[in-house]
Formats: structure tokens, C-alpha cells, sequence
């Protein structure tokens, strides 16, 4: 059984004991459970519900695993050719790393 769960403007395939990496979760602590109700989609073994637009009384229930995860170093390089103009910029997104606990349909 999984489902497809929109997280923070990201759709996710959830399945129980799989581990994600969404964007950070303002609030979040370790050990947490979190749920989500914005489910768009479940497929129970063959039977697939479609929502229009969510799924009614459908949520998935997580567990934070770690608040903050941060991301590969992402490099941003600006240059102006002929000019001498050259300038490195770089940033780590942050995640929040959590695990799929239930599905509940």
C-alpha cells in the first residue's frame, strides 16, 4: 500500500517504514509525529483511489527522524565574459528527514 502525498508544495510516494527528505519543517523536533491529510492518491494492492482533489479521510502519519538535514553544497557561478567579471556563490537547501510510520486510507 502506498500513496501519493503532497508535503510542502512537493508530491512524495509514501510506503510504511520508507525514509524521505522533504523541505525543512518549521517547528519540527526529534522524535515528533507528524501527520498529513493531503493525500492525492492511494493504491491499496490494485485499488486505486483518485481524489479530486484529495483523498477525503485519508492522512499519512510520520515520525521526524532529524529536523534539520542539510543538503548538497549547491555552487552558483556569474561571469561576464571580457570583462573580468567572475563571482561564486554557493548554498546547502535544508531538509527535515522524516519516516512514513502508517498509511491510513
Amino acid at each position: 500500500m502506498y500513496a501519493i502525498v503532497e508535503i510542502n508544495g512537493q508530491q512524495f510516494k509514501a510506503e510504511e517504514g520508507k525514509k524521505l527528505y522533504v523541505n525543512h519543517i518549521c517547528g519540527a523536533e526529534n522524535g515528533q509525529t507528524v501527520e498529513f491529510d493531503n493525500v492525492l492518491l492511494i493504491d491499496n494492492n490494485g485499488d486505486v483511489k483518485v481524489g479530486a482533489p484529495t483523498v477525503e479521510g485519508a492522512k499519512v502519519v510520520c515520525e521526524v527522524v532529524s529536523p534539520l538535514v542539510k543538503g548538497e553544497k549547491v555552487l552558483v557561478f556569474h561571469k561576464k565574459r571580457r570583462k573580468g567579471y567572475r563571482k561564486l556563490n554557493g548554498y546547502r537547501h535544508q531538509f527535515t528527514e522524516v519516516t512514513i510510520k502508517n498509511v491510513i486510507a
